[in-house]
Formats: C-alpha cells, sequence, structure tokens
C-alpha cells in the first residue's frame, strides 16, 4: 500500500498587528506572553510581541490564532520541520 504525503500550504494573515491566523503549523515548540516559537510546512518561525496569546489552534488543520501586539515574526532554518532535542540547542 503506498502513502499518500499531501503538503500542506503555510499562510499568515495578520490584521492591524494584533491578530495573527496562521496556517500549515505542524508543531509548537514554546510560548509565552513575549515569543511564540513553533514550527510550519515551511521551516521554524519565532512570533515576538507582548501579551501574546494562542487562541485557537487546530492539530488537524494546522490552523493557529494568536492574538496580541505583534512586533515581529521571523523565520528560521527552512530544512528544519520539527522538534529540536536538547542536545541539538546546545548546539545551535
Amino acid at each position: 500500500m503506498q502513502e499518500k504525503t499531501i503538503k500542506q500550504n503555510h499562510n499568515i494573515i495578520m490584521e492591524n498587528r494584533h491578530s495573527l491566523s496562521i496556517s500549515g503549523v505542524t508543531d509548537v515548540d514554546s510560548f509565552d506572553e513575549r515569543e511564540i516559537s513553533l514550527y510550519t510546512t515551511l521551516g521554524e518561525l519565532v512570533i515576538r510581541g507582548r501579551e501574546l496569546h494562542i487562541d485557537a489552534m487546530s492539530v488537524e488543520t494546522g490552523d493557529m490564532t494568536i492574538t496580541g501586539d505583534v512586533w515581529s515574526l521571523v523565520y528560521g532554518d527552512k530544512d528544519r520541520k520539527g522538534p529540536v532535542s536538547a542536545l541539538g540547542r546546545l548546539f545551535r
């Protein structure tokens, strides 16, 4: 039996630097009120700001909604698409 892999699109919609709708989320590494670190189908994404809150997340669809004061969106390594071990973080 042959497995089918469906590549999900990754999109971000930001409204007034206060609300983010993100698709293609594969994992959340860490989050607090100042930084949310997650992985998408296109690699690592770090969202920085103030009073950040994850309002909704669907594991099935990979959709996420974030509210708060968004200061920056920074993409990391495009090849890394999953969680990094503690040992891997030491050698960053």
